[in-house]
């Protein structure tokens, strides 16, 4: 099975590797900054023509914004905007304004109805401080160096923190290729992802055959269909939210930077703001850790899992539970769970958002007209079923499915119809290393294999 996923390490440079890191991502964020105010002086341009009378082709030539345009356009003017440019990689700049051609895309599309999802905004100025420093390389030297040690263009020979043995050996034994190197100030410090190519082995779940419906909760994060024991929330926000509130204040007391008076941040505020901001990272770590053995366990253990499709986005709209919706993660696990049943051989079947799996009889198939969240036993009216609530829901959703073939290549439903799973590329994270792929703008992201609605199977 080919596909792209990252290896994510992080870094330990010197302090004059940290400080070309910075100037490879400022270099990023400059050019795109450069190319945007070329754009907006452009249709401003074009726009006061218009309200003067003029028209057609007496306008000025609108700019092109694709990506080879831009960079044409900044290799005609790097010499005189930035005459410093030979200091950072060409990939810098690069970077910066393929970003910008990815959101000037989105930005187009999502107007003219070509982009699902929420209304892309025209792009704004990335600023130093409210942006997080990153640039891509896709071309040069970019290699591992031993176990101990990555090379990337320009920047050379730098130590990471921790063993590349798991990437080294998939190279070694010609089952990888590096293809492109993110290098990301995050959490703390400085972080390489290699979006690598892979070859992966075929591999079928332990049950095949079996089928596991699976309902989120708050209060309980899994509930399943057959004997495996609930999964308890974690609430790793909630747990923490002592220290951080203690952090948070902490810093409120130092002097730290004011932009209107130029007042520059005091050293206790630099220690108190990194505390907290440790302990932020903490809880993201340890939220990750948790969904990412629970979506591992259950995609090597089952053939079929079904899941609800939730609206997480209108769930946090209720502010008494979006701070916990939040803390749970509900997107991450289905995020995980598309790409994990591909990678094991298995299928992700989501259910449609509306069907009532908790409403409804395990037992007989009665839906009941209201059930309030506050009842957390579910009771049949007409068989009298007494069963948790929870349970019931995920009884439900794996009665969607009626078989699932050994192979685990297609899932027959309820009303007998065979649906082969797609082809699609993976990729995503694992317990000990995240994976990335790719994105439309051009940074590493979580990659999430596209999940099988049950409205496609029927």
């Amino acid at each position: 099975m080919q596909a792209i996923q990252a290896y994510r390490y992080a870094l330990d440079p010197t302090p004059a590797q940290a400080r070309a890191l910075a100037a490879h991502c400022g270099a990023a964020r400059f050019a795109f900054n450069w190319g945007l105010a070329l754009i907006k002086a452009n249709l401003g341009q074009r726009a006061a023509e218009r309200s003067y009378g003029i028209s057609g082709d007496e306008l000025t030539p609108s700019l092109s914004c694709s990506m080879y345009a831009l960079r044409k356009a900044w290799n005609q003017a790097k010499d005189d905007v930035a005459p410093w440019w030979p200091e950072c990689s060409k990939e810098a700049y690069a970077c910066g304004l393929e970003r910008l051609a990815a959101a000037l895309k989105n930005w187009a599309d999502s107007r003219t109805g070509g982009r699902k999802g929420r209304v892309m905004g025209f792009p704004s100025f990335r600023s130093r401080r409210k942006t997080s420093p990153s640039v891509r390389f896709t071309t040069g030297t970019i290699r591992l160096d031993g176990r101990t040690h990555v090379v990337l263009p320009r920047l050379g020979r730098i130590k990471t923190h921790e063993s590349t043995r798991k990437l080294a050996r998939r190279i070694e034994a010609g089952t990888a290729r590096i293809a492109s190197a993110t290098v990301r100030w995050e959490a703390g410090r400085w972080q390489v992802a290699f979006s690598v190519h892979v070859e992966r082995p075929v591999r079928v779940p332990r049950r095949a055959d079996a089928v596991v419906g699976v309902d989120l909760g708050v209060r309980t994060l899994a509930v399943f269909s057959d004997d495996r024991p609930p999964v308890a929330n974690p609430k790793y926000l909630a747990g923490a939210s002592k220290r951080l509130r203690r952090a948070a204040r902490a810093v409120s007391r130092k002097i730290g930077p004011d932009r209107r008076t130029g007042q520059q941040p005091s050293g206790r505020w630099l220690r108190a703001n990194a505390v907290r901001n440790r302990a932020q990272h903490r809880v993201a770590a340890l939220r990750r850790d948790a969904l990412h053995q629970l979506t591992t366990g259950l995609a090597r253990e089952y053939g079929a899992i079904v899941i609800e499709d939730l609206h997480v986005a209108g769930m946090l709209r209720n502010r008494r539970l979006a701070k916990a919706i939040s803390d749970a993660g509900f997107g991450e696990i289905r995020r995980q769970l598309g790409y994990k049943t591909v990678w094991n051989g298995g299928r992700l079947i989501v259910a449609d958002r509306w069907y009532p799996s908790s409403k409804t009889c395990s037992a007989c198939g009665t839906v009941k007209t209201k059930l309030p969240l506050s009842a957390r036993t579910f009771t049949c009216p007409a068989c009298g079923l007494a069963i948790d609530r929870d349970r019931n829901a995920a009884r439900n959703l794996a009665s969607l499915v009626r078989h699932v073939a050994g192979s685990g290549p297609e899932t027959v439903n309820g009303h007998g119809a065979d649906q082969k799973t797609p082809p699609r590329g993976a990729g995503g994270c694992e317990t000990s290393t995240p994976h990335w792929a790719t994105g439309q703008d051009g940074d590493l992201h979580p990659a999430m294999g596209e999940s099988l609605r049950l409205t496609d199977i029927q």
